[in-house]
């Protein structure tokens, strides 16, 4: 049986888009150090997902704008991402195991697992994998606005974030439905 893990990364943060992955991990390669990705050290993280990459049977991202979020809300913008992780796996799993209650609109055979980033490890992979990549992204928004500090706090509702949103103002990368940013949004 060929079982995928699904997991997102960024549901909490001001700023940046929401990222799924989906991952099916080869059973005959071990990983070592696969656990919660909120458990790893960022640098740990990074080199973990190289080597999910390199030996897993499939793996996929999915995402889902700041724009999309502020459209059809933080839940339904997370399991959109995670349609569209499934939709770009080249491998179709039989079962789809999901990280949490919720579990995106698919065809294939989906089981949902409470704390499932702490006990399945292809669910482990994916949450490592989409923090990565949604950490990744958040770095390069660094570039375009190095004055909110994104590539320290990705996008989190942090001291710095909200007073750089106080100094500086909305970008298009914040999602304007989330209280903070609409506060500081109508008052400027």
């Amino acid at each position: 049986m060929i079982e995928a893990g699904l997991d997102e990364a960024g549901r909490g943060p001001l700023a940046g888009p929401v990222f799924a992955a989906a991952v099916i991990l080869d059973k005959r390669e071990s990983i070592i150090g696969l656990n919660d990705s909120k458990k790893i050290s960022e640098k740990n993280r990074e080199l973990i997902a190289k080597e999910i990459k390199a030996k897993a049977k499939g793996w996929s991202i999915g995402i889902s704008t700041a724009a999309e979020i502020d459209q059809m809300n933080i839940l339904r913008a997370s399991l959109m991402a995670m349609e569209r992780a499934i939709r770009s796996l080249k491998v179709i799993p039989d079962l789809i195991l999901v990280d949490g209650i919720h579990s995106p609109d698919t065809e294939l055979r989906v089981r949902t697992v409470i704390r499932g980033d702490q006990s399945e490890k292809n669910i482990m992979a994916a949450s490592i994998l989409a923090k990565v990549h949604r950490d990744n992204y958040m770095r390069g928004v660094d570039n375009t606005y190095p004055e909110y500090g994104f590539k320290q706090h990705k996008g989190y509702p942090t001291k710095m974030h909200l007073e750089a949103l106080k100094s500086y103002g909305v970008t298009k990368e914040h999602r304007l439905s989330f209280k903070p940013v609409k506060l500081i949004n109508e008052s400027s």
